[in-house]
């Protein structure tokens, strides 16, 4: 920015009625975070010198959410103008702009609000500027009505406006950046002789002209400024955000074979030349190393994928799954809190839960590592280079040494040392003309029952 001082006071305590939910709205996700922290991030990257958000009472979810940025409460909920007076304390002796702003407007960039602060401070008489947007269908906004330099003469509300106000296309978005030697001053003297009894932000432009303070208008994009007050536009919003996601993603050196396909956490890392197939989901904490490959209808979360590792299809990846390089999680697999260290390869419909898979080592189909007694969690340790014979139950805790083999169908409880097989399924019998024998008398039973 330059050495002057920008602050931003975000309204956050909305109860999202519309939403019908009991969650309050700043805090409904976005690609796996609050749409708030959203907002907030994008503002961080101004470098601001304060920042205050206004919450609702009771709202203490919303202030952990936002910590360490400071919270104020609005007891009432009596409009747009009278959200920001409790930010008046938080914002005591300063002096510098003040960008006001929405949390369910999340899709707001950091470089719109920088516009925005250039268009306050470009004339020493400019007491504020508004963000506008050209909207494809304006309908209920209200209208930003300028003047021939291009300056705001005033906002119109859509229910009080003339046809040939109507008719204008340029919207207030509601968001605005003031100075912060007037903010204050302004709100103070909103009035709420309205229809609803409210006091409305929009009243400073008139009463900030009315002091000799000129307006700007900055234009905006209509889809950044996507405000959300229902389920419908949660879903736009977030088909928003995974669209600028997934362009990160492929601009960062990755290939989503079917980008529409793909959700991302906001935090999703893919390295270079990573390649994702069809219809897989990210969620949050997930990192993936250069020239890996996940492939189709995979999940996962809170998990690390190291170079060259190939997932899937059809497997989950659950919070604390580790995947060395070069190791291969096959399909229907699921692994959680558990170590797969390089090489190792478990292909099959297998459960790996708290558990360590070593170097090269290699499980079988049906594999599980039976790790829950019921009340604890316990520790399983496969050693490098071990082969696990398919349908093995490993009872945890329980160590299988470097080497060492498990017979197919085994159950494992005690420790298998190096090198050893292990096999603990039954003696094998078998009874010769057994078979023919039970097929002539069911045939019999049935013709009997037949006739009667």
């Amino acid at each position: 920015m330059t050495n002057e001082k920008t602050a931003a006071v975000v309204l956050a305590a909305g109860l999202g009625t519309r939403m019908k939910s009991d969650r309050p709205k700043a805090l409904h996700p976005l690609a796996g975070r609050p749409m708030v922290a959203h907002l907030l991030s994008e503002i961080e990257r101004l470098s601001p010198d304060r920042v205050v958000v206004v919450v609702g009472p009771g709202m203490d979810d919303v202030a952990a959410t936002v910590a360490p940025w400071p919270t104020v409460v609005q007891t009432e909920r009596l409009g747009t103008g009278h959200a920001v007076l409790p930010a008046r304390e938080g914002l005591a002796g300063f002096d510098g702009d003040v960008l006001i702003m929405f949390a369910d407007t999340p899709l707001l960039r950091a470089e719109t609000m920088r516009r925005m602060v250039a268009a306050r401070r470009a004339e020493p008489n400019r007491g504020l500027a508004v963000l506008g947007f050209r909207a494809a269908d304006p309908g209920a906004y209200g209208r930003l009505i300028l003047e021939p330099d291009g300056s705001v003469r005033s906002i119109v509300e859509a229910r009080d406006a003339s046809p040939d106000e109507l008719a204008i296309d340029l919207c207030n978005s509601g968001l605005m950046c003031v100075s912060g030697r007037h903010l204050f001053g302004l709100l103070d003297r909103i009035g709420n002789a309205n229809a609803k009894g409210e006091y409305y932000l929009t009243d400073i432009v008139a009463l900030a002209r009315a002091d000799g303070l000129a307006c700007a208008m900055v234009e905006g994009d209509e889809a950044e400024l996507l405000g959300i007050n229902c389920r419908a536009d949660l879903a736009k919003a977030e088909a928003a955000v995974q669209t600028r996601l997934r362009a990160a993603a492929m601009d960062g050196g990755a290939t989503l074979t079917d980008p529409d396909s793909v959700f991302l956490s906001w935090d999703t890392r893919l390295g270079r030349d990573v390649t994702v197939g069809p219809n897989v989901v990210f969620g949050p904490g997930v990192v993936v190393g250069d020239r890996a490959e996940i492939r189709s209808f995979c999940h996962l979360e809170g998990a690390s994928v190291a170079e060259g590792a190939q997932i899937g299809p059809f497997a989950r990846l659950r919070p604390e799954a580790r995947v060395g390089p070069k190791a291969r999680i096959g399909n229907f697999v699921e692994v959680k809190k558990s170590d797969i260290e390089a090489g190792a390869k478990v292909n099959h419909l297998s459960y790996i839960g708290d558990a360590r898979i070593g170097r090269e080592a290699n499980v079988g189909a049906g594999t599980i590592t039976c790790n829950y007694d019921g009340f604890l969690k316990h520790h399983t340790d496969i050693g490098a280079g071990v082969f696990i014979g398919s349908n093995t139950a490993l009872v945890a805790p329980v160590a299988v040494g470097d080497g060492a083999m498990i017979g197919a169908g085994s159950v494992v409880t005690r420790d298998v040392k190096s090198d050893a097989l292990a096999v603990t399924r039954a003696k094998q019998q078998e009874l010769g003309g057994f078979a023919a024998d039970f097929r002539d008398r069911k045939a019999a039973e049935k013709a009997a029952r037949k006739k009667g």
